[in-house]
């Protein structure tokens, strides 16, 4: 194994026998292989990837896809079917909440416990144990017994534990995702701490933004099979696609031809938005490297931006409107369709977004989305940003009764660059302002 390496994941499968009825596994240990009583299912198939010292690697795919399979093959909970899996050092894992809490033991004893089990000797768990409970924010509650504790408490005593080891090889399946965001915050910072002391970090969670934002690389898993590695943004590109699917074009070809012009709400006529063919890649400002998908019921085919009034600006000045204005054609019928906008920097951190369903006591999309009707969406708002580049991505969707419906989403498929200013440092500006009194020394 290569000393570059920490993780080494060789042509890895998976099987487990899938038996009918109780007495199917019974009858299939008495006669071994001399009969068959039950049926095979592969959770991985051929499944091979490295993992790089100080590297951090998201595994994302839908449910069901053999991430947690794979996990816990790596950690050894689990052996291969086939393949061969190296791992090297000491290895950290939090592969479920509480994973490994003795319930009837005190937070406390659980910490001994479970730093035991990674390897520590007492007096290095002593010399540590006061970092793991400030971590964890439980110092009045470490000597209660772990099944009193609430989930978030459960969870920052394990994440407390496993990341205050310091190991060489960390791996984190969706744990974080219970926890607040102030605890998220200083998570992630702890793995990034971790990172930049050569610790090796799989990261399993659905949340797109982190993969992209804590991530080197990403592999994704899919029906137990490996789909795709490589650049995270694309992986999580890759990943939507699975997740919704690309129908988009087969339903622009079916669709009849319409152009429309739109005004403002304030009466302004705006230019005129093509919603008959697809000119959005024509327009100034548009980003190639976009990414779009959707299930093609509906398609965002032009925009236009403007600063002040002024069309198609080279720099966006602080203090200045901003407004965009967005063409939609329906394809197929969608009921009550809901229009959103995201504002991102170049590395990928969201800004500000909003759709029209949270604007509902302004916008009403009440009788819209029939098949071949047309809309134009117009948004403004102040340019309070720190100068530099920025992406807007658009989408159009609808809700289900708990489910939302994404007809076309085009990620990061407009760019704009506010000028330099020198009012203020940091991502956006609040409009602070600053009062000094004298006072007299008493």
């Amino acid at each position: 194994m290569s000393s570059d390496k920490s993780i080494v994941v060789e042509d890895v499968s998976k099987c487990f026998p899938i038996y009918d009825k109780p007495r199917d596994r019974l009858l299939q240990m008495v006669w071994g292989s001399r009969r068959t009583y039950g049926r095979k299912f592969w959770a991985l198939r051929n499944i091979s990837f490295n993992v790089g010292r100080g590297e951090t690697v998201g595994i994302v795919g839908r449910n069901g896809s053999g991430k947690s399979t794979l996990l816990q093959m790596i950690c050894g909970t689990l052996s291969t079917t086939r393949g061969n899996i190296q791992v090297k050092g000491r290895v950290g894992a939090l592969l479920e909440l509480g994973s490994g809490f003795n319930p009837e033991f005190t937070g406390r004893e659980n910490v001994y416990m479970s730093a035991a089990v990674l390897g520590l000797s007492r007096s290095e768990t002593e010399h540590r144990f006061d970092d793991i409970v400030n971590f964890a924010d439980i110092a009045e509650f470490i000597d209660q017994p772990v099944k009193t504790y609430s989930s978030g408490m459960a969870l920052r005593l394990a994440f407390a534990v496993q990341s205050q080891i310091d190991p060489d090889v960390l791996i984190v399946d969706e744990a974080l995702a219970v926890g607040d965001a102030r605890f998220q915050a200083k998570c992630f910072d702890r793995l990034r701490r971790l990172k930049e002391s050569g610790t090796s970090i799989l990261l399993v969670t659905h949340s797109s933004d982190q993969i992209v934002n804590h991530c080197t690389r990403a592999v994704l898993l899919d029906s137990g099979n490996l789909v795709m590695q490589g650049e995270p943004r694309e992986v999580v590109n890759r990943y939507m696609d699975l997740l919704f699917g690309r129908e988009r074009e087969e339903a622009e070809r079916n669709s009849p031809e319409l152009i429309v012009s739109g005004t403002s709400e304030h009466g302004t006529d705006l230019n005129p938005l093509s919603l008959s063919h697809d000119v959005f890649s024509e327009k100034f400002g548009y980003n190639q490297h976009e990414y779009r998908w959707g299930d093609g019921a509906a398609s965002i085919l032009d925009f236009g931006l403007d600063a002040d009034g002024h069309r198609d600006p080279q720099f966006v000045v602080i203090g200045q409107t901003v407004g965009l204005s967005v063409s939609v054609r329906f394809n197929r019928q969608v009921v009550r369709p809901i229009f959103g906008v995201t504002i991102k920097t170049k590395e990928g951190v969201t800004v500000a977004g909003t759709n029209s369903e949270l604007l509902s006591s302004e916008v009403h999309t009440h009788g819209m989305g029939l098949p071949g009707s047309g809309v134009v969406v117009h948004m403004t708002f102040q340019c309070r940003l720190a100068a530099g580049d920025y992406f807007i991505s658009l989408g159009v969707a609808s809700r289900t009764t708990e489910t939302i419906i994404p007809h076309d989403r085009r990620y990061d498929a407009v760019h704009f660059t506010v000028a330099p200013n020198h009012m203020f440092y940091g991502l956006i500006d609040l409009d602070m302002t600053m009062g000094v009194k004298e006072v007299a020394a008493p």
